[in-house]
């Protein structure tokens, strides 16, 4: 199995396309050195939100690199955001565009469509197979799409990121109030955009049918709230763990119960 997924008894999904950091041996020894180290992942978003459980939400996440296949793009592998720079289906290069394989090692088409197979469509199998569950349950679900990323990343946008990016295919994604809601309960200490630089990827966009009860929101997340980032601020990491791309448990303290009562407002939203 090459995700995680664990069933609840609220009406919504938290699903984490991009939570994995694996590489099968024989694509790693593939790809640069550089690649191997799954820089892009969205880390640590498990341990961040191991709070669902308790709370009662389905969970779902993928184990393998984003650099295996992108579960959250397209599988003819289109271009979500027309005219923009973004990674494809079977990424070539990082996000800081650096070559993830070594010379004439790239995947051909074959090896695309066998990719599919084998961890794409499993893992929407088992999110529309999950999103059934819940609307027949309930009668309407959120489909809720956990991210994260550096907050700089200067190959997708000028300057620093907002701390907390909700994208929802600008309404077409879910039925309006959701974002709001989710906004709601974020401090004004913290920076937030609504279908700025992200508006939701393809899950989002795919999944999303707010006529049949389904509401799809995407959260895209400063990494440097609860991690480290390679470039933070050295005085970030005075007293803390050094370790590039470490889990900051004390940045982490002040992140989780925002992300609890948002993922709890989505459900009183919903419910309503």
């Amino acid at each position: 199995m090459e995700f995680d997924f664990a069933a609840g008894s609220l009406p919504i999904l938290v699903s984490m396309p991009h939570a994995g950091s694996a590489l099968p041996a024989t694509l790693a020894a593939r790809l640069t050195a550089s690649a191997r180290a799954s820089t892009d992942s969205d880390w640590h978003l498990p341990r961040l939100y191991d709070f669902l459980g308790a709370m009662g939400a389905s969970t779902l996440a993928a184990r393998q690199s984003r650099y295996v296949i992108d579960v959250n793009r397209p599988p003819e592998d289109t271009n979500l955001y027309p005219g923009m720079d973004t990674t494809g289906l079977c990424p070539l290069d990082s996000f800081a565009r650096e070559p993830l394989y070594l010379p004439g090692l790239a995947p051909d088409a074959a090896e695309v469509a066998q990719r599919l197979t084998l961890y794409w469509q499993p893992y929407h199998q088992q999110l529309q197979a999950e999103l059934d569950r819940l609307l027949a349950q309930h009668g309407a679900v959120v489909l809720w799409e956990a991210h994260s990323i550096a907050s700089r990343v200067p190959r997708f946008f000028d300057g620093r990121l907002p701390d907390f990016n909700i994208g929802t295919f600008d309404g077409a994604a879910c039925g309006g109030g959701l974002a709001e809601a989710l906004l709601a309960p974020v401090p004004p200490a913290f920076s937030t955009a609504l279908n700025g630089r992200f508006k939701g990827g393809y899950i989002t966009r795919r999944y999303g049918r707010p006529q049949q009860g389904v509401h799809a929101i995407q959260l895209e997340m400063c990494q440097c709230l609860y991690m480290n980032e390679p470039d933070m601020d050295p005085l970030l990491l005075q007293g803390a763990d050094a370790t590039p791309l470490a889990y900051r448990p004390d940045l982490a303290a002040a992140i989780r119960p925002l992300l609890q009562a948002m993922v709890g407002a989505a459900v009183d939203w919903v419910r309503q």
